[in-house]
């Protein structure tokens, strides 16, 4: 998180050697090469505020070390945690669309569902860590610390395109749902859900999205982005106009806050669960509290 910090806040240190250490395991590293890449990211982490680099950028670092310096069968290293959040997400889709379908107010709960999907992050947590049965089993527990709802439904009446940034893998079955009730209830609203051009961590590629079905309620895109997050100048061009000239923009996970966040676009709603302590202070709630909250009044 360096937004709004010259370098990587040093609240975030910790987090990066996690994240190397869980890219490690997801990689199959020795302990000498764990050793190896734990260097190399201390090293980049020094370097960052010269570079300016974000948080994201460190994470880009860790995954192209691991590729470039080992012979990796697959260099989609997370591809089996990927299957298996995957997997965990599809005994969920049928329950969450029934109370999609029998709640009073379905679009509340169709955000609610889609919310409840960015918990699926092995970037914050490590995966045996991690119960995704147990923490996905209880939708009604999931409350909003902030939900600009109200704006969003004043902006769904005349919206005809909508750029839904996608984030993890897994996660994306809920955002399925609530791009289904979009388009069957507003069938003026077009959808395109922007993924990763490349694997980084769990996050969501365009492979990711169509093994998932989302092409059959979106058209689906690389944002170019090879981070976890969405750093716009260093997204693709027509990511870019997408982005420009959208009704509205749904960015999910804190990775995507994180990176746009500055953006103040009033037509652009973060949709996320907060992770740790420094975006928590940022934002002005809890961690571990929903938010779902349009750009201009952040």
């Amino acid at each position: 998180m360096t937004s709004f910090y010259s370098g990587i806040h040093p609240h975030c240190y910790g987090c990066l050697i996690n994240q190397a250490r869980s890219s490690a395991n997801a990689a199959n590293l020795s302990v000498q090469n764990l050793q190896n890449l734990l260097d190399e990211t201390l090293r980049n982490i020094l370097l960052a505020k010269e570079r300016k680099w974000q948080v994201q950028h460190i994470v880009r670092q860790i995954t192209n070390y691991i590729q470039t310096n080992f012979s990796l069968e697959n260099p989609d290293f997370y591809s089996a945690i990927k299957k298996r959040s995957h997997e965990t997400a599809l005994q969920f889709v049928k329950p969450f669309q029934d109370q999609i379908n029998q709640a009073k107010d379905p679009l509340a709960k169709s955000i609610q569902v889609a919310a409840a999907g960015n918990i699926i992050d092995f970037g914050a947590k490590e995966p045996a860590h991690l119960d995704l049965n147990q923490e996905l089993g209880s939708l009604d527990n999931l409350l909003f610390a902030h939900n600009d709802i109200q704006s969003f439904r004043s902006k769904l009446l005349y919206a005809k395109e909508i750029l839904y940034i996608c984030d993890n893998a897994g996660e994306i079955l809920f955002d399925k749902l609530f791009m289904e009730f979009l388009v069957h209830n507003y069938p003026g609203i077009k959808i395109t859900a922007a993924m990763r051009h490349t694997p980084i961590i769990n996050d969501a590629t365009v492979s990711d999205a169509l093994e998932s079905g989302l092409d059959t309620v979106a058209r689906v895109i690389s944002s170019g982005s090879v981070y976890p997050g969405t750093i716009l100048e260093e997204s693709s061009p027509e990511f870019q106009s997408l982005f420009k000239n959208a009704d509205i923009i749904i960015s999910k996970g804190q990775g995507n806050f994180e990176t746009l966040y500055p953006e103040h676009n009033e037509c652009l709603f973060f949709l996320l669960r907060i992770k740790c302590d420094t975006i928590a202070d940022l934002i002005g709630h809890p961690k571990g509290t929903l938010v779902f909250m349009q750009s201009k009044k952040y």
